[in-house]
């Protein structure tokens, strides 16, 4: 089985639709898929309605925008009932703020004297949650960088950015929780992207383990064969999970749906442990 947990779609900041993924994880070879927009759930009901006529499963999830002690990182949530009320109201929050910040950037960006504008921005995000990839996308628009990637530096957008705006962002212990609550697994996406930025201590995940989280997301494009090693000894040390995914964003990265897959075992794991949903197939 070849399965992939972690893509995203136009609901938040891919460029395919939540059924033109599907359609095209289908055509990619996966048989299993798991939708996670930032922040958001708006994709679900498309994603499953396109599932018809494939012998693809969906499994339902986020990824959430956490911080801790300063550190920006990100936890995947899935199968989680995303009408849990805490969850969703700490969900709104986060989302709600995606915009301000955004301005934010806009209005650094045009003081450097990229004119860039929130129209242009607005645009391109069109219905997903806005995010600092569509920021991007008009900064390559506009010619100032060749490619998103190239966005992310501390001349631009990464967090230590000339133009980076903090948002508001889930505790990840207190994300651990309402996932938990909400009937879902937590799994730190790509723990080890230093490119990204400064990256979560290993005794923060070790604590964060000890709090209920569920797995590392080990098999990341980002992360270094050596770095995947380390991960999964940490993996095996804390008792966690290890999956592997694409980090899928459509023609946003050049990076292919199946790209890094998940163990049939541990999507098995996964899915015994949550409670709030289960995995969908094609009728």
């Amino acid at each position: 089985m070849r399965i992939d947990l972690h893509t995203h779609s136009t609901a938040s900041d891919g460029t395919d639709s939540p059924a033109e993924l599907i359609r095209n994880a289908a055509g990619a070879g996966l048989d299993v898929v798991a939708l996670t927009d930032h922040d958001t759930v708006s994709g679900y009901a498309e994603a499953t309605a396109a599932l018809a006529g494939t012998r693809l499963t969906l499994v339902t999830g986020a990824e959430l925008s956490c911080k801790v002690g300063g550190i920006s990182m990100h936890m995947l949530a899935y199968l989680f009932d995303p009408a849990e009320p805490r969850l969703y109201a700490a969900r709104e929050l986060v989302r709600d703020d995606r915009v301000p910040r955004a301005r934010g950037m806009v209005a650094k960006l045009r003081e450097l004297g990229v004119p860039v504008t929130w129209e242009q921005v607005a645009r391109i995000a069109g219905d997903g949650s806005v995010g600092r990839p569509h920021i991007a996308t008009a900064m390559v628009e506009l010619g100032v960088v060749p490619t998103v990637s190239d966005a992310f530096t501390s001349e631009w957008l990464a967090n230590d950015g000339r133009v980076y705006v903090e948002k508001a962002e889930f505790d990840p212990f207190e994300a651990v929780r309402l996932v938990k609550a909400a009937g879902g697994v937590t799994v730190f996406a790509h723990p080890g992207a230093h490119k990204r930025g400064e990256t979560v201590p290993d005794e923060v995940i070790a604590e964060l383990a000890a709090a209920g989280l569920d797995g590392l997301e080990v098999d990341h494009v980002d992360h270094e064969p050596a770095t995947r090693e380390r991960l999964r000894g940490l993996a095996r040390e804390l008792r966690l999970l290890a999956t592997g995914s694409s980090d899928y964003h459509g023609a946003r990265k050049t990076v292919p749906l199946g790209a890094c897959t998940t163990p049939p075992e541990v999507l098995a794991d996964i899915a015994a442990r949550a409670t709030g949903a289960e995995p969908i197939s094609a009728v």
